[in-house]
């Protein structure tokens, strides 16, 4: 019976140089951890965490022309849209509806003012009084210069006679036949003719010059009251209300038979020919923005160019209102109020060191940017210059080449390094 195996056992020796192997290999392993959490030690500390390469979006680094430019939104305005307005207190006859279509000078609505309508008589009736009268002073002032002229062909008869008097005088004086004296008498007797042939003359003359001053003045209250009359109907013909354009009723401000005052609007009319883009700006471009400035419209239907032709001088809600025309011809399928995108031109700057734009731009204020060296992304300082939407100069702080995390930087924490797995 065999107990156990201790008589089988037999001691082995080892040999003299196995004493050295094991404490080496020991040695050897120690430094051999001591190595790697070293390794992992330095990493660990030289960056705060990892984050996955999936999660970033890189962008190089390089020179190109940067265009400066802003993105609005706007809305397609009518170019012509005049709001049409009561010329006096008045009862509105609607003749069209909201939507019609429209051509110049149809009639819109016809506008009922008593007022105006008795003024206008009134204007009319004085009109033709005053003209009666301008006539009545015409035959008045050539009767008055008959008269007067009839004075002066009197005296100078007057004159004439006492002419021939005084040259029978003259023929028989010499002789001896007639007295002195009566020769006298006829001599003053024509200068007395010719005194008043002269004064009658002048009279004549003078009463002509008052009679076409006469006749000048009834003239003149002739002219204004026609200037009145045609005022009063020329306010009469305005309760007429035609279209000054093509286009159609965009919106009725009254209903039929409606009571409205002097200078109440009654309907829009617009012009669908000539459509523009009104824009709002924010008031941080406006101080860059100058009228003819360059714009590309994004259309349902394909994108279209633009100048800047109008910018509002008033801010509204951190806003600025700008008008936006076409070139050349204005695009098809348009419709008023249609919502449209558009991207304004600012700047181009050619040859300067960019890099795509990203979130590390807003996220970082423009002061720093991760660049990728050896597997991690370093926390850089930069200074930036003009942005676009697409792309932000660099002034300082990287150069040509460079990769930079452009979006994702949010996950960074602002750390120094971040490792990138």
């Amino acid at each position: 019976m065999i107990r156990d195996t201790s008589h089988q056992d037999a001691v082995v020796t080892a040999p003299p140089s196995h004493k050295f192997k094991r404490p080496a290999l020991l040695v050897g392993a120690a430094v051999v951890l001591i190595a790697t959490a070293a390794l992992l030690f330095s990493n660990w500390s030289s960056a705060g965490h990892s984050v996955s390469a999936s999660r970033l979006r890189i962008a190089e680094v390089g020179r190109g022309t940067l265009v400066r430019d802003a993105s609005v939104n706007g809305r397609v305005v009518a170019a012509v849209s005049p709001t049409l307005f009561s010329t006096a207190p008045a009862i509105v006859n609607l003749q069209v509806a909201a939507g019609d279509t429209v051509k110049k000078g149809d009639i819109l609505a016809v506008l009922e003012s008593p007022d105006l309508s008795d003024a206008l008589k009134r204007e009319q009736s004085t009109y033709e009084q005053l003209k009666a009268e301008v006539a009545r002073q015409q035959i008045l002032s050539r009767k008055q210069k008959l008269l007067a002229q009839r004075e002066a062909d009197t005296a100078e008869i007057d004159r004439l006679s006492a002419q021939r008097t005084l040259e029978r005088y003259d023929s028989v004086g010499q002789v001896g036949i007639i007295a002195k004296i009566d020769y006298q008498k006829a001599k003053d007797a024509l200068n007395s003719a010719q005194i008043r042939a002269r004064h009658a003359s002048q009279a004549a003359n003078l009463e002509g010059d008052d009679v076409a001053l006469a006749i000048r003045t009834k003239a003149n209250e002739l002219e204004r009251a026609r200037l009145s009359m045609a005022n009063a109907q020329r306010r009469v013909d305005e309760l007429t209300v035609r279209a000054p354009v093509d286009g159609f009723i965009g919106t009725l401000n009254v209903q039929n038979r409606m009571v409205v005052a002097a200078n109440a609007p009654l309907m829009t009319l617009v012009d669908l020919s000539r459509l523009e883009v009104e824009i709002e700006v924010p008031e941080t471009y406006v101080s860059d923005l100058g009228l003819g400035m360059n714009a590309e419209i994004t259309l349902p239907t394909g994108s279209a160019s633009g100048k800047l032709t109008a910018l509002s001088p008033e801010v509204v809600k951190n806003q600025v209102l700008a008008r936006v025309r076409f070139d050349g011809d204005q695009p098809k399928g348009l419709r008023q109020s249609q919502r449209v995108s558009a991207r304004l031109l600012i700047e181009e700057k050619p040859n300067v060191l960019m890099v795509q734009r990203g979130p590390f731009v807003e996220n970082e204020g423009g002061r720093f940017a991760y660049v990728v060296r050896d597997g991690a992304a370093v926390r850089t300082p930069i200074r930036i210059g003009a942005t676009s939407m697409s792309a932000v100069e660099i002034v300082s702080g990287l150069k040509p080449g460079d990769q930079v995390v452009v979006s994702g930087t949010d996950a960074f924490r602002n750390a120094e390094r971040v490792t990138i797995n």
